[in-house]
């Protein structure tokens, strides 16, 4: 089976699912890493570094923004005239538009959101999460070039042999006329969320029932932003929080907001409404401090505690500070 795995990048600083991604096509078959852009040089290498054995790159100043469009049409003449029998692709927002418009383009099945592909004899067998992540299904794709997204950290990301290098064919860019422009970006501050190892997230339940309840919520994100940065992670908010304009939607975690697959969970002062759990629900370790010992989110979690997050959180976060200090 010939894999390709498209690298995606925001002006050259590569999403971290692209090398899970170019980690699971070594385990299909022989892999090509397809990078689009401009000035992209260093991430051919760092393609080649985490086990590409070859790179198609399209470089082009038309490629110097994402754009659906454009980025879209070189895709698919590049799947057109070349071998490629399945396209994997980050479950990134660029790349749930690409994989979209490629399926369109080839007339070809898509496939998104996946954790587990494997080759079968129909053709290609992905298994993703439904029904806000409490089923698993299996399904096939029979048509080639199979179009299939991955989620974020379900994959291992390979070793990165410093160095390693492989041939390099050049693509021609294929400019489309785009509905948007890119006017420019405002980079939101700390992790991002979708690569964060640990996310310590903070509910409507932080803002209490009082007169001051948003300085009461205040309060309460400033003590998650503590035990984040104490653990490495990053900061996220339940819709609830959100719509009530104590956090940033770009926190938001959820069905409406983002799916998350961090190592740790901390849910504080989150009910548990399925909608939250449909974007957390398949973290490796989920941890939820909460008041109301009947909260659903403790249904999920692996570990709980009752209680006010007020005390409860300074006092982790204290003795974490003190226990990785040493």
């Amino acid at each position: 089976m010939k894999v390709w795995a498209y690298i995606d990048h925001h002006r050259s600083d590569g999403l971290p699912a692209s090398w899970e991604a170019l980690g699971l096509a070594k385990t299909l078959g022989p892999v090509t890493a397809v990078v689009l852009g401009s000035d992209v040089g260093a991430l051919v290498k760092t393609a080649c570094e985490y086990g590409a054995d070859e790179v198609l790159l399209a470089e082009d100043a038309c490629l110097a923004e994402f754009v659906a469009e454009t980025y879209a049409s070189t895709l698919s003449q590049a799947v057109s005239s070349g071998t490629c029998d399945l396209m994997l692709l980050p479950d990134s927002s660029r790349g749930r538009d690409l994989a979209a418009m490629l399926g369109v383009d080839l007339n070809t099945g898509v496939l998104v959101d996946a954790v587990a592909v494997q080759a079968c004899a129909d053709g290609l067998t992905v298994t993703r999460p439904i029904y806000g992540g409490r089923v698993l299904v299996k399904e096939t794709c029979s048509t080639r070039p199979a179009i299939v997204t991955l989620r974020g950290r379900a994959f291992p990301v390979p070793d990165r042999q410093v160095g390693a290098v492989g041939p390099l064919n050049r693509l021609a860019a294929v400019p489309a006329k785009a509905a948007a422009q890119v006017e420019g970006f405002v980079r939101a501050e700390g992790i991002s969320l979708s690569s964060a190892r640990t996310i310590v997230s903070g509910g409507r339940g932080l803002a209490g029932s009082g007169p001051d309840e948003r300085e009461s919520a205040r309060r309460g994100f400033a003590l998650l932003k503590e035990l984040a940065d104490a653990l490495g992670g990053a900061v996220g908010a339940s819709r609830a929080a959100v719509d009530a304009g104590y956090a940033p939607y770009e926190q938001q975690v959820g069905q409406t907001g983002r799916t998350v697959t961090p190592d740790l969970y901390i849910a504080c002062g989150i009910s548990g409404a399925i909608q939250h759990l449909a974007g957390m629900r398949t973290s490796k370790v989920i941890v939820a401090i909460n008041p109301d010992p009947a909260a659903p989110i403790f249904r999920i979690a692996r570990f709980g505690a009752v209680g006010d997050v007020f005390q409860i959180i300074p006092a982790l976060t204290s003795a974490l500070k003190s226990r990785l200090a040493r």
